[in-house]
């Protein structure tokens, strides 16, 4: 039997700081098997991101076995954020990947 998915505490801050910082934000928390638990667009690109609440003991942030499964078997990327500095390095990163893929795509 399923088990209602969970959300991390600090997911709707780290949606919020999304959004503030120009991502569009789509929770899939709600999917459940191991499906991670936002989409974000930036510049064109999609990222499937995990939350996992940064300040709880490492044992507590680990994958649920769901999780873990579904992260191996997918053959895109998914990114684990577990904080605020986190998620801002991320958006800056994405939105650098984003230019210079956009520069090779129309050379």
């Amino acid at each position: 039997m399923r088990r209602a998915a969970s959300v991390d505490e600090n997911q709707s801050e780290i949606v919020d700081l999304f959004r503030k910082m120009g991502a569009s934000v789509e929770p899939t928390h709600s999917m459940g098997c191991g499906f991670p638990d936002l989409l974000v667009g930036i510049l064109g690109f999609n990222w499937l991101v995990e939350v996992k609440n940064g300040k709880k003991r490492p044992s507590e942030r680990r994958l649920t076995p769901d999780q873990a499964e579904w992260h191996e078997a997918w053959n895109g990327h998914v990114i684990v954020i577990e904080t605020v500095e986190q998620a801002i390095a991320f958006i800056h990163r994405c939105r650098e990947f984003a230019i210079a893929a956009s520069r090779l795509l129309h050379q």
